[in-house]
């Protein structure tokens, strides 16, 4: 069922609302499941946050905090999804200017990873 969502409303019941309406059957469950996490995040980071208090600021402040916990490629992965419901919430008049403009995306530094394959001097060694 369709909810009719105003800016005294809490984007974390949006995003909600938007992953079913939009995502929910158009999406792999495995992608499904990430923007769940994300919503799962945004429960976490900004329980409170009401549509109409979404600024650049606040916005940045979110991905700052996510930030902390993961790496800058998670970071941009979950900027991205955001910013699908968004910018929705932008073209609704729920939010009054689009607080992703300009978002500086950051990150914890990347830990090494583990090689999943053989080098070529490895993979001969093995063949002979």
């Amino acid at each position: 069922m369709l909810t009719r969502f105003c800016g005294n409303d809490l984007f974390k019941d949006y995003y909600s609302s938007w992953i079913d309406v939009y995502k929910r059957g158009a999406i792999r469950d495995v992608t499904l499941k990430k923007y769940l996490m994300s919503l799962r995040w945004v429960e976490k980071l900004i329980p409170d946050l009401k549509m109409q208090e979404f600024t650049r600021v606040t916005y940045q402040q979110l991905i700052n905090d996510y930030a902390l916990y993961h790496e800058r490629q998670t970071t941009m992965d979950f900027h991205h999804q955001l910013k699908g419901a968004i910018l929705d919430a932008v073209d609704e008049g729920l939010i009054e200017k689009d607080p992703t403009r300009k978002t500086i995306i950051k990150g914890k530094t990347p830990r090494p990873k583990k090689i999943k394959y053989l080098n070529q001097f490895e993979l001969q060694t093995l063949l002979t």
